[in-house]
């Protein structure tokens, strides 16, 4: 059973649902290396989240977006925490709704995804900087 951890960090995103697994995987040779295991992605921010969702159509992602948009609003009189701009205690609120971490499968040296699956970065904030993940994976390399 081996053991590897490496921070990773994405290039800067625009406010939004954006598809990440490519970016992941290409800064990661050591995933082709496990034949099963499993990969931990933990996002090391409070205003961004990871989620898994569709990787086909790209209005799922634009649906993603205006439908949190909707539930969580900005501007509300309740919120106290507005210093860093209406968008920020929004962001809080969505990436602690869909989440900071994903577990995956490993099979053959690839995340073990369903076919419509992808990785998503979920920018909340509307001018982010890049993001880093840390991403953990342990399995059998033989």
């Amino acid at each position: 059973m081996e053991w590897f951890q490496q921070e990773i960090r994405l290039s800067p995103k625009s406010r939004g649902f954006h598809i990440i697994t490519e970016e992941i995987e290409k800064q990661l040779p050591e995933l082709r290396k496990i034949n099963i295991g499993l990969a931990h992605i933990f996002i090391m921010h409070t205003s961004a989240s990871l989620t898994l969702n569709e990787n086909a159509s790209p209005d799922v992602r634009l649906d993603m977006e205006s439908h949190f948009n909707k539930m969580v609003p900005e501007n509300m009189p309740y919120y106290l925490h507005t210093f860093e701009g209406p968008d920020d205690m929004p962001a809080h609120i969505k990436a602690s709704l869909l989440g900071n971490s994903l577990s995956l499968p490993i099979r053959n040296g690839s995340f073990l995804l369903g076919t419509w699956q992808g990785i998503y970065l979920c920018e909340h904030r509307d001018r982010a900087s890049a993001r880093r993940i840390v991403v953990t994976l342990t399995g059998s390399t033989s």
